[in-house]
Protein backbone atom coordinates (compact mmCIF):
# COMPACT_ATOMS: atom_id res chain seq x y z
CA UNK A 1 0.00 0.00 0.00
CA UNK A 2 2.83 2.40 0.92
CA UNK A 3 4.57 1.67 -2.40
CA UNK A 4 1.37 2.47 -4.31
CA UNK A 5 0.92 5.76 -2.48
CA UNK A 6 4.58 6.64 -3.06
CA UNK A 7 4.25 5.87 -6.78
CA UNK A 8 1.18 8.09 -7.07
CA UNK A 9 2.98 10.90 -5.24
CA UNK A 10 5.90 10.62 -7.68
CA UNK A 11 3.54 10.77 -10.64
CA UNK A 12 1.80 13.79 -9.12
CA UNK A 13 5.09 15.61 -8.55
CA UNK A 14 6.25 14.79 -12.07
CA UNK A 15 2.98 16.15 -13.41
CA UNK A 16 3.34 19.35 -11.41
CA UNK A 17 6.91 19.75 -12.64
CA UNK A 18 5.80 19.37 -16.23
CA UNK A 19 3.05 21.94 -15.81
CA UNK A 20 5.44 24.31 -14.03
CA UNK A 21 7.99 24.05 -16.82
CA UNK A 22 5.31 24.62 -19.41
CA UNK A 23 6.34 21.58 -21.49
CA UNK A 24 3.85 18.95 -22.55
CA UNK A 25 4.02 15.96 -24.87
CA UNK A 26 3.27 16.70 -28.49
CA UNK A 27 3.63 15.19 -31.95
CA UNK A 28 4.55 16.57 -35.35
CA UNK A 29 3.30 14.12 -38.01
CA UNK A 30 5.49 14.06 -41.12
CA UNK A 31 5.40 12.14 -44.39
CA UNK A 32 8.07 10.99 -46.84
CA UNK A 33 7.47 9.22 -50.12
CA UNK A 34 9.34 7.33 -52.81
CA UNK A 35 7.60 7.67 -56.16
CA UNK A 36 7.26 5.04 -58.86
CA UNK A 37 10.28 6.72 -60.53
CA UNK A 38 12.38 6.43 -57.38
CA UNK A 39 12.20 10.13 -56.53
CA UNK A 40 12.04 11.15 -52.87
CA UNK A 41 9.31 13.70 -52.09
CA UNK A 42 7.58 15.00 -48.96
CA UNK A 43 4.23 16.03 -50.42
CA UNK A 44 1.80 13.79 -52.32
CA UNK A 45 -1.26 16.02 -52.22
CA UNK A 46 -1.03 16.45 -55.99
CA UNK A 47 -1.45 13.41 -58.24
CA UNK A 48 1.24 10.76 -57.97
CA UNK A 49 1.69 7.50 -59.85
CA UNK A 50 1.29 4.17 -58.12
CA UNK A 51 2.97 2.38 -56.54
CA UNK A 52 3.86 5.12 -54.05
CA UNK A 53 5.88 4.05 -51.00
CA UNK A 54 5.10 6.13 -47.94
CA UNK A 55 6.58 6.51 -44.46
CA UNK A 56 4.61 8.43 -41.84
CA UNK A 57 6.32 9.43 -38.59
CA UNK A 58 4.77 10.79 -35.39
CA UNK A 59 7.88 12.72 -34.24
CA UNK A 60 6.91 12.97 -30.54
CA UNK A 61 8.61 15.47 -28.24
CA UNK A 62 8.69 16.21 -24.50
CA UNK A 63 7.16 12.83 -23.69
CA UNK A 64 9.07 12.51 -20.42
CA UNK A 65 7.37 10.06 -18.03
CA UNK A 66 4.12 10.01 -19.99
CA UNK A 67 2.93 6.72 -21.44
CA UNK A 68 2.39 7.19 -25.17
CA UNK A 69 -0.16 5.52 -27.44
CA UNK A 70 -0.16 6.09 -31.22
CA UNK A 71 -2.89 5.26 -33.69
CA UNK A 72 -2.83 5.70 -37.47
CA UNK A 73 -5.76 5.56 -39.85
CA UNK A 74 -5.71 5.68 -43.66
CA UNK A 75 -9.04 6.13 -45.38
CA UNK A 76 -10.47 7.11 -48.73
CA UNK A 77 -12.09 10.52 -49.10
CA UNK A 78 -15.62 10.36 -47.75
CA UNK A 79 -15.07 7.01 -46.00
CA UNK A 80 -13.68 8.04 -42.62
CA UNK A 81 -15.63 5.27 -40.84
CA UNK A 82 -14.09 2.47 -42.94
CA UNK A 83 -10.31 2.91 -42.87
CA UNK A 84 -8.23 0.72 -45.16
CA UNK A 85 -5.40 0.84 -42.61
CA UNK A 86 -5.74 1.00 -38.82
CA UNK A 87 -2.52 0.45 -36.89
CA UNK A 88 -1.13 1.22 -33.45
CA UNK A 89 2.51 2.13 -33.84
CA UNK A 90 4.66 5.25 -33.66
CA UNK A 91 5.64 5.17 -37.32
CA UNK A 92 3.78 3.71 -40.27
CA UNK A 93 4.96 2.37 -43.63
CA UNK A 94 2.47 1.80 -46.42
CA UNK A 95 2.51 1.47 -50.21
CA UNK A 96 -0.37 3.03 -52.11
CA UNK A 97 -1.35 0.81 -55.05
CA UNK A 98 -4.90 2.06 -55.70
CA UNK A 99 -6.01 5.29 -57.32
CA UNK A 100 -8.04 7.92 -55.50
CA UNK A 101 -7.76 10.51 -52.75
CA UNK A 102 -6.65 9.22 -49.35
CA UNK A 103 -6.23 10.78 -45.93
CA UNK A 104 -3.77 9.72 -43.25
CA UNK A 105 -4.58 10.73 -39.67
CA UNK A 106 -2.48 10.26 -36.54
CA UNK A 107 -4.07 10.06 -33.09
CA UNK A 108 -1.80 10.22 -30.04
CA UNK A 109 -2.60 9.88 -26.34
CA UNK A 110 -0.13 10.69 -23.55
CA UNK A 111 -0.99 9.57 -20.02
CA UNK A 112 0.63 10.39 -16.68
CA UNK A 113 -1.52 9.52 -13.70
CA UNK A 114 -4.80 11.39 -14.16
CA UNK A 115 -3.22 13.74 -16.68
CA UNK A 116 -4.22 12.84 -20.25
CA UNK A 117 -3.11 14.78 -23.32
CA UNK A 118 -4.55 13.90 -26.74
CA UNK A 119 -3.69 14.80 -30.31
CA UNK A 120 -5.45 16.19 -32.21
CA UNK A 121 -7.90 18.02 -30.00
CA UNK A 122 -11.53 17.40 -30.76
CA UNK A 123 -12.59 19.03 -34.03
CA UNK A 124 -9.01 19.82 -35.04
CA UNK A 125 -8.12 16.83 -37.22
CA UNK A 126 -5.63 17.76 -39.90
CA UNK A 127 -4.92 14.61 -41.94
CA UNK A 128 -2.17 14.23 -44.52
CA UNK A 129 -3.59 14.03 -48.05
CA UNK A 130 -2.36 11.55 -50.67
CA UNK A 131 -3.67 11.55 -54.25
CA UNK A 132 -2.98 8.62 -56.58
CA UNK A 133 -3.71 9.02 -60.28
CA UNK A 134 -5.75 6.73 -62.51
CA UNK A 135 -3.81 4.42 -64.78
CA UNK A 136 -2.78 4.88 -68.41
CA UNK A 137 -0.78 2.61 -70.71
CA UNK A 138 -0.19 2.62 -74.47
CA UNK A 139 2.47 1.26 -76.83
CA UNK A 140 3.66 2.45 -80.26
CA UNK A 141 3.12 0.45 -83.43
CA UNK A 142 6.74 0.49 -84.64
CA UNK A 143 10.36 0.90 -83.61
CA UNK A 144 13.58 1.62 -85.55
CA UNK A 145 16.50 0.07 -83.64
CA UNK A 146 19.36 1.78 -85.50
CA UNK A 147 21.03 3.62 -82.59
CA UNK A 148 19.99 7.09 -83.76
CA UNK A 149 18.40 7.72 -80.32
CA UNK A 150 14.99 8.13 -81.93
CA UNK A 151 12.42 5.39 -81.37
CA UNK A 152 15.17 2.82 -80.86
CA UNK A 153 13.34 0.78 -78.19
CA UNK A 154 9.91 -0.70 -77.67
CA UNK A 155 8.51 0.80 -74.48
CA UNK A 156 5.29 2.44 -73.25
CA UNK A 157 4.39 5.79 -74.77
CA UNK A 158 5.04 8.85 -72.63
CA UNK A 159 2.25 9.50 -70.17
CA UNK A 160 1.88 5.99 -68.78
CA UNK A 161 1.07 6.04 -65.08
CA UNK A 162 -0.08 4.08 -62.03
CA UNK A 163 0.69 0.61 -63.35
CA UNK A 164 1.08 -1.72 -60.38
CA UNK A 165 1.45 -5.06 -62.20
CA UNK A 166 3.12 -5.56 -65.57
CA UNK A 167 4.39 -8.25 -67.92
CA UNK A 168 5.27 -7.86 -71.60
CA UNK A 169 6.45 -10.39 -74.17
CA UNK A 170 7.60 -10.00 -77.78
CA UNK A 171 7.17 -12.87 -80.27
CA UNK A 172 8.31 -13.34 -83.85
CA UNK A 173 5.97 -14.39 -86.66
CA UNK A 174 6.52 -18.07 -85.80
CA UNK A 175 5.46 -17.60 -82.20
CA UNK A 176 8.95 -17.79 -80.71
CA UNK A 177 9.49 -15.65 -77.64
CA UNK A 178 12.05 -12.95 -78.43
CA UNK A 179 12.08 -10.97 -75.21
CA UNK A 180 10.03 -10.35 -72.05
CA UNK A 181 10.15 -7.93 -69.12
CA UNK A 182 8.23 -7.37 -65.88
CA UNK A 183 8.82 -3.69 -65.15
CA UNK A 184 6.75 -1.00 -66.84
CA UNK A 185 9.91 1.12 -66.99
CA UNK A 186 11.68 -1.60 -68.98
CA UNK A 187 12.00 -1.88 -72.76
CA UNK A 188 13.00 -4.10 -75.69
CA UNK A 189 16.01 -2.85 -77.65
CA UNK A 190 15.09 -4.77 -80.80
CA UNK A 191 17.68 -7.48 -80.23
CA UNK A 192 17.52 -11.26 -79.98
CA UNK A 193 20.49 -13.32 -78.86
CA UNK A 194 22.62 -10.19 -78.94
CA UNK A 195 21.81 -9.16 -82.51
CA UNK A 196 19.29 -6.68 -83.90
CA UNK A 197 16.36 -8.57 -85.39
CA UNK A 198 15.54 -8.36 -89.08
CA UNK A 199 13.02 -5.78 -90.22
CA UNK A 200 9.49 -7.09 -90.24
CA UNK A 201 6.41 -7.63 -88.11
CA UNK A 202 6.67 -8.84 -84.51
CA UNK A 203 3.96 -9.28 -81.92
CA UNK A 204 3.60 -7.71 -78.49
CA UNK A 205 1.51 -9.17 -75.67
CA UNK A 206 1.10 -7.12 -72.49
CA UNK A 207 -0.81 -7.99 -69.34
CA UNK A 208 -0.94 -5.22 -66.77
CA UNK A 209 -3.03 -3.89 -63.89
CA UNK A 210 -3.66 -0.24 -63.09
CA UNK A 211 -4.06 1.32 -59.64
CA UNK A 212 -7.68 2.00 -60.54
CA UNK A 213 -8.32 -1.71 -61.10
CA UNK A 214 -8.19 -1.45 -64.88
CA UNK A 215 -6.83 -4.58 -66.57
CA UNK A 216 -4.73 -4.19 -69.69
CA UNK A 217 -4.61 -7.02 -72.23
CA UNK A 218 -2.66 -5.52 -75.11
CA UNK A 219 -2.00 -7.57 -78.23
CA UNK A 220 -0.61 -5.73 -81.21
CA UNK A 221 1.70 -6.01 -84.19
CA UNK A 222 5.00 -4.13 -83.93
CA UNK A 223 6.80 -3.13 -87.10
CA UNK A 224 10.59 -3.15 -86.85
CA UNK A 225 11.99 -0.71 -89.41
CA UNK A 226 15.67 -0.10 -88.78
CA UNK A 227 16.03 2.10 -91.85
CA UNK A 228 13.97 4.94 -90.36
CA UNK A 229 16.16 7.73 -88.99
CA UNK A 230 15.36 10.51 -86.54
CA UNK A 231 13.25 13.62 -87.15
CA UNK A 232 16.20 15.44 -88.70
CA UNK A 233 16.42 12.76 -91.39
CA UNK A 234 19.92 11.71 -90.39
CA UNK A 235 21.72 9.52 -87.93
CA UNK A 236 22.99 11.49 -84.89
CA UNK A 237 26.13 9.38 -84.87
CA UNK A 238 27.16 10.62 -88.35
Amino acid sequence: MKKTVLFLIILYIASLTTWAQGTFPSVDPQAAYITADGEEIDDASSEQDAPLKATFTANPSDVGDYAARYEWKIYRAGKEDTPIVHRFEENLEYTFTQSGTFYVQLYATFTLGDDIITYPEEGEENPIQVVISKSALEFPNAISPNNDRFNDELKPKEGYQSIVEFHATVFNRWGQEIYSWDNVDGEWDGKWNGHTVKDGVYFLVVKALGADGKKYNIRKAINVISGVTNKNGRNDDD
